[in-house]
C-alpha cells in the first residue's frame, strides 16, 4: 500500500481495533497509541490492545486513554513482523485473514496481514507513522506527537543505535516542536533506573557466559531471578544491550524466560553479524542489528541449542 491508500483506508473505514506485539516497547505502543489519538481525531472510533497489558512505564503515553464501546471492523497491527508476537492471550487475531492492515518497519516481516505497508529500512514504525501523518496534512496533537516521538527515540536508543537513518533525526526535531516535555521522557526512558532494575543489571554482568573466543557474550534471565529484582516485566527492557557493550563482544544473546518452558532471544550484534538471520534458525527475525526469537524447552535445553548455533558461526 502507498501512504495514499492507507488514508482512504482510513476515510472508508471505522471501529478500529490496534494491535502491539506481546512484551511491549516504546515503538509499538507509541505507534498504537498515536494512531488511535490520529483515527479517533478523525471522528472514527479506535481501541489499543496489547496481550500483555499497557507497562506502568509508558503510562505518560496512555494517560486518560479509555477503551471505546464498539463492534470492531478493522484490525491493524503496528510494530508486529510476525502474528506469533501478537501473543497467546490474543490468539484469535492470529488466524489467517483476521488482521486487515499491518504497519511495519522490520525486514524480517510476514506479509501475513490482507494490506501492508513495510518500510525494512526505516528506524521504527513511529517514524512510518509520522511520515504518514505528514504526507495526509491532519494535523496531530501533543499527545500524538508525544507518542511518535517516544517511539522514535526508542527504538534508535536514544539515536545512538545503527537503524538511526537521518530522516530519524529530522522526524525528532519536528516532534520537537510541539508541546510535552521530550527531555523527560528521555531521562525516563534511558536514564532512570529503579534499585530492582540496577540488581538485574549486576546480575547479568556477574552471570555473564563467554563464548566463541569471548567474542559472544550470553545472560540469562529466569522468572526466579527477575522474581528476586522485584520488578515488572517491561523494566528488563535495554537489558538485551549490556552483553554487546563488552570489549571485543560481535554478538550479544540474552535468554528471559517468558513461560514455564518457553524462552526469548534477543540477539544484539556489530557490524561483523546479521541478528535477523541468525534469529531466523529459531524461526523468529528482527533486524540486521537486534533480532529476536523464543525457543522451547528447559533452560539448558535453550542454552545448548544457543551454544551450537553460535558454535557454527565464523567468529
Amino acid at each position: 500500500m502507498t501512504f495514499s491508500e492507507i488514508g482512504r483506508f482510513f476515510e472508508e473505514h471505522d471501529c478500529y481495533t490496534i494491535l502491539t506485539h506481546k512484551s511491549p516497547d516504546g515503538d509499538t505502543l507509541g505507534a498504537g497509541f498515536g494512531l488511535c489519538g490520529y483515527l479517533r481525531d478523525m471522528g472514527k472510533r479506535a481501541n489499543v490492545k496489547n496481550g500483555d497489558g499497557f507497562p506502568d512505564r509508558y503510562s505518560f503515553m496512555y494517560e486518560g486513554y479509555e477503551p471505546q464501546e464498539f463492534e470492531e471492523q478493522c484490525v491493524i497491527a503496528v510494530d508486529i513482523a510476525d502474528p506469533r508476537l501478537i501473543g497467546s492471550e490474543l490468539i484469535e487475531y492470529q488466524q489467517e485473514g483476521r488482521i486487515d492492515l499491518c504497519i511495519d518497519h522490520h525486514i524480517s516481516n510476514k506479509f501475513y496481514a490482507k494490506q501492508s505497508y513495510v518500510d525494512g529500512g526505516s528506524s521504527a514504525a513511529c517514524l512510518i507513522l509520522y511520515q504518514l501523518f505528514k504526507e495526509l496534512g491532519r494535523p496531530i496533537s501533543d499527545r500524538i506527537a508525544l507518542c511518535l516521538y517516544t517511539g522514535i527515540a526508542t527504538d534508535t536508543g536514544c539515536f545512538k543505535y545503527e537503524n538511526t537513518i537521518p530522516e530519524a533525526h529530522i522526524a525528532a526535531a519536528e516532534l520537537m516542536q510541539y508541546d510535552f516535555p521530550f527531555a523527560v521522557i528521555n531521562r525516563l526512558m534511558f536514564d532512570i533506573r529503579s534499585k530492582g532494575r540496577m540488581a538485574a543489571e549486576h546480575f547479568v554482568e556477574d552471570n555473564m557466559e563467554f563464548l566463541a573466543n569471548d567474542k559472544c557474550a550470553m545472560i540469562a534471565l529466569t522468572f526466579e531471578t527477575m522474581e528476586q529484582c522485584g520488578i515488572e516485566q517491561a523494566e528488563f527492557e535495554g537489558i538485551a544491550s549490556i552483553p554487546l557493550t563488552m570489549e571485543g563482544v560481535q554478538l550479544g544473546i540474552t535468554i528471559r524466560q517468558r513461560h514455564e518452558d518457553v524462552f526469548k532471544l534477543s540477539v544484539r550484534t556489530t557490524e561483523a553479524l546479521d541478528a535477523s538471520a541468525f534469529c531466523r534458525q529459531f524461526g523468529g527475525g528482527g533486524h540486521i542489528r537486534a533480532a529476536g526469537c523464543e525457543i522451547k524447552g528447559t533452560l539448558d535445553e535453550v542454552r545448548r541449542k544457543v551454544i551450537a548455533a553460535v558454535e557454527e558461526l565464523s567468529l
